[in-house]
């Protein structure tokens, strides 16, 4: 019922799972990983438990294929099972049941696994293996272009509901959440791939806010507005990101462009503006007072 991929980046260190399928809240079901410990993309009939207990088993030392074969040898069921975790070292292991639905199977290479089930077509799988492969840019694009290469194969027989996706540092931490750069899913759409590349959009366009901020505190001023603008231009549409750049903008001196950003955001709701009064009267952000007495004078 299910597409999916887990991989690491061998650059970043970074490890991450994707996945589609036509099931409700998959994003949320399928994909586990923890930074400087592994991914698991746990599939078909699921048991849950190969997520967390394949993890806990890679962060006490066990390779990703000791640990896929420690859990299937207690698992009366692992024939309907298709599993695949990756471990820190970039060693991949991956089963799939003999009684899976097919059509059903998985491909390997360096440092990822494809697998998939209920599909309509055998070609599924290693469509998404040569995508990967043959991707470029960072970690999330390269997951994304190998599910894309899953719905060019037809993908599920019973089409598309949810997608997900997960991504974690090359770090082990003592408060693992904190490792955690991506997890985003769609949980009911009619063409979740596409909305799933808008929310890693989206997210993207918030990383950007949040390093204009940090260039600001550096008196970067130069730096902050271009990544600013890479923010407004990876998601044009989110007032959320127009009004934070605008503050952005502001703060870095360039007031004839926050002040356009700004009223588009409060001609979407005037509940921005009257946030920015809150803020500014209770000193929450550094606005000069030039731009306050424009902005809400």
């Amino acid at each position: 019922m299910t597409y999916s991929i887990v991989a690491r980046d061998p650059q970043t260190g970074e490890m991450g799972v994707a996945v589609q399928s036509h099931w409700f809240a998959a994003g949320n079901v399928v994909p586990w990983a923890e930074a400087g410990v592994g991914a698991v993309a746990t599939q078909a009939t699921v048991e849950i438990s190969y997520g967390p207990r394949g993890l806990d088993l890679m962060r006490a030392g066990a390779t990703s294929s000791e640990a896929l074969e420690e859990l299937l040898a207690r698992d009366k069921d692992r024939d309907v099972r298709q599993v695949a975790m990756i471990d820190v070292t970039g060693e991949v292991a991956t089963h799939t049941g003999a009684s899976t639905i097919p059509e059903a199977g998985h491909a390997r290479g360096p440092a990822f696994s494809c697998q998939a089930n209920m599909m309509w077509a055998n070609t599924v799988w290693d469509a998404m293996a040569r995508a990967y492969t043959g991707a470029s840019g960072d970690l999330a694009t390269r997951l994304l272009d190998s599910l894309d290469a899953a719905e060019a194969e037809r993908g599920d027989i019973r089409g598309r509901q949810a997608a997900g996706i997960l991504i974690v540092g090359a770090e082990p931490l003592d408060e693992p959440w904190r490792g955690v750069r991506m997890h985003l899913h769609t949980d009911d759409h009619p063409d979740p791939l596409a909305d799933l590349r808008r929310l890693v959009d989206l997210h993207r366009a918030y990383d950007r806010l949040e390093a204009a901020e940090e260039l600001i505190l550096d008196d970067d001023r130069e730096g902050a507005a271009e990544a600013v603008a890479a923010a407004l231009r990876l998601a044009p549409g989110s007032d959320e990101d127009r009004f934070w750049g605008a503050i952005d903008m502001a703060s870095s001196g360039m007031l004839e462009e926050a002040d356009r950003f700004i009223r588009e955001s409060f001609a979407s709701d005037p509940g921005w503006e009257e946030l920015l009064r809150r803020l500014v009267a209770h000193k929450l952000v550094e606005l000069p007072a030039e731009a306050a007495e424009r902005f809400l004078g």
